[in-house]
């Protein structure tokens, strides 16, 4: 098979999504790989990497797709390459379709199949391709939060762990998933009073017992998170639904009564965030105030440290590439249940049935040929 990496298009984003290590590894299993000019350079793989990996670098995006039957990238499509992408091709990279129309419309009406990272699952029910991220945005979560938290930022001039004699920041966490275990951690390690909220108890019970009383824990009752959102610092949106949107938990009401100046990180933006007032930001203008709320809403969080990033989601990926390679779409999701949760369109449907859901749309069970 002719398996392809463009360069990422969207706003700094650095990420590739494939090594030079993973691009040896299809070539020694006996497929071509074609890779754009400086697709991994600012993560520190440079085309002659590549090309020592046994790879073929191609001068433009337009001839990866155009050779291309598998096409593993990082992020969703952006517009400009619409019309690079044909019927029959399997693109395998976070889509986030629900909260963006306009792309879905496109990959039904093209034909592509699209293999979702963020609803790939293992033998465990977990999200192995989406975990990486999810760690890396949640560790990330308090200090982009930190750094919007000072008065030159919009926020309201407090500083996270405070000082001897004056109090450290309330953070709040809703969800207590990756994305939240890994922001509490370093909330906690920055000397903030955290606040973890979940649906249920049981994550709860784990992390209690693990910070023995470093942090607080409450299930996600709506008037006990309103209170708590209205004494916090930081709010982290940590809240995910497999290929849905995110369940919109904080009000336009809701951020009226908030303290003017406090900051919401909502990680979860790609699928449509967790605020009223939510709408995609980028890494060069990743805030807004909204109700005079500062909101940090980049959907890219990761890729403000891509190496690490790169190196942790593609040492994920490659094993499910491989997979598709070698026994092609329909045998490689035969094989795995897990990986064909993460088809969410095929031929001209939506395959998916909480996008399907979410969108207003039939759900059709794939057949694949």
């Amino acid at each position: 098979m002719i398996v392809a990496c463009p360069k990422e298009t969207k706003n700094h984003e650095y990420r590739v999504g494939l090594s030079p290590a993973g691009a040896h590894s299809l070539v020694q299993a006996g497929h071509q790989v074609l890779i754009e000019t400086d697709a991994g350079a600012r993560v520190g793989f440079d085309d002659q990497a590549y090309v020592r990996a046994g790879a073929r670098i191609v001068g433009s995006a337009a001839e990866v797709y155009g050779a291309a039957s598998l096409i593993i990238k990082v992020k969703e499509l952006q517009a400009p390459e619409y019309s690079l992408t044909r019927a029959g091709q399997i693109l395998f990279c976070y889509h986030h379709l629900a909260p963006d129309p306009e792309l879905l419309a496109h990959m039904l009406t093209c034909g592509v199949s699209c293999l979702a990272y963020e609803t790939v699952a293992d033998a465990a029910g977990q999200l192995p391709l989406l975990a990486p991220m999810s760690r890396i945005a949640g560790r990330l979560a308090p200090q982009v939060g930190a750094w919007a938290l000072q008065m030159a930022n919009g926020g309201e001039g407090v500083l996270l762990g405070g000082v001897p004699g004056v109090a450290p920041a309330h953070v709040v966490i809703i969800g207590a998933g990756s994305v939240g275990a890994n922001a509490a951690q370093i909330a906690v390690g920055m000397g903030a009073e955290v606040t973890l909220f979940d649906r249920g108890t049981e994550k709860l019970e784990r992390l209690d017992a693990l910070y023995r009383g470093r942090i607080k824990t409450a299930v996600n009752e709506p008037l006990t998170l309103a209170a708590a959102l209205c004494q916090a610092d930081l709010v982290v949106g940590a809240v995910l639904i497999p290929g849905q949107l995110a369940p919109k938990l904080i009000s336009f009401e809701l951020l009226r009564r908030m303290r003017p100046g406090s900051v919401i990180v909502d990680v979860g933006i790609d699928q449509g965030g967790i605020s009223d007032a939510s709408h995609p930001t980028s890494h060069s203008q990743p805030v807004f105030v909204a109700e005079g709320i500062v909101h940090y809403c980049v959907p890219n969080m990761p890729a403000a440290v891509a190496r690490t990033a790169t190196l942790a989601l593609t040492q994920a990926t490659l094993p499910y590439a491989l997979a598709l390679a070698e026994l092609g779409l329909k045998a490689a999701l035969a094989r795995d249940a897990g990986l064909a949760q993460g088809l969410q369109v095929h031929a001209g449907q939506v395959t998916h049935e909480g996008l399907a859901r979410d969108v207003g749309r039939d759900y059709s069970r794939p057949e694949i040929s």
